[in-house]
């Protein structure tokens, strides 16, 4: 996949006319059917006005090639964050609303079980030994002080999940160190889930999360890996269209071939 074509596509061609005159030569030519500039993404000649112009160094830097795939993969990873927090939220609110209606649902639990216990019987699963019939027996027996405790936890992870999927979404340094340390924080606690029983949702779920702490780090040289913040920034820069034309213009030329010297005439 063409990454900037993608996004060209998605949001439009972005032409600059510089005004240092050799730039805007690099990035302009002229076709029969008119004048044509060279979009700043995906480097493609465009017929028609510049979309914007000015000096080269008010361009907008743009994201190309692999910063570009790499916002699509961050924006994917904060929807996921987001969905998550949205979830958990409406469990926390479920768990708060519980304790009005306990008794009367721990009243219905108790009258449907021997229902559940026959159907259960008929595909030999032994439901008294069921983990899950046994935490909804925890949750509607809890205290109310309890389950206040549980919904203010779920809330705050809700609120964890739902910062750490902003800051991702707009792809700020901020919300990838903060991704980075909120992930990584919950790794043992998955872990320990996974010891005490495997599942492929635990499995998956902690794949998903070592993976994104990895590529977070890697990809964005977080914590001073590869160089830090200033290499990072410097890679996206020298990147940018723009920049590389200019880069391509102060480039010294080859050297003037120099023969060898005629012989003496004496």
């Amino acid at each position: 996949m063409d990454w900037n074509l993608r996004a060209c596509g998605r949001h439009g061609h972005e032409t600059y006319q510089p005004l240092e005159t050799d730039l805007a030569e690099r990035l302009h030519a002229e076709t029969a059917a008119g004048d044509a500039w060279r979009c700043l993404r995906c480097g493609d000649f465009v017929l028609g006005e510049p979309r914007r112009s000015g000096p080269a160094d008010d361009a907008p830097v743009l994201l190309r090639g692999r910063a570009l795939r790499d916002a699509t993969v961050l924006r994917l990873l904060a929807a996921e964050r987001g969905l998550r927090g949205v979830v958990i939220a409406l469990l926390a609110f479920a768990v708060y609303d519980l304790r009005s209606s306990q008794a009367t649902l721990n009243q219905w639990f108790a009258e449907k079980l021997p229902a559940l216990r026959v159907t259960a019987d008929a595909f030999n699963w032994n439901i008294d030994d069921s983990s899950m019939v046994h935490t909804i027996r925890s949750v509607l027996n809890a205290k109310s002080s309890t389950l206040n405790l549980v919904a203010l936890g779920l809330a705050a992870y809700a609120l964890l999940q739902i910062i750490e999927g902003v800051g991702l979404w707009l792809l700020k340094r901020w919300g990838e160190y903060f991704a980075v340390v909120a992930t990584s924080l919950f790794i043992p606690f998955e872990v320990h889930e996974i010891l005490k029983k495997v599942t492929w949702l635990r499995v998956g779920a902690f794949i998903i999360n070592v993976g994104a702490v990895l590529y977070l780090l890697w990809s964005k040289r977080l914590f001073g890996i590869g160089g830090g913040r200033e290499a990072y920034e410097a890679a996206r820069h020298s990147a940018a269209l723009i920049e590389v034309e200019q880069s391509a213009m102060t480039k010294p030329g080859p050297p003037a071939h120099v023969g060898s010297p005629e012989p003496d005439a004496g």
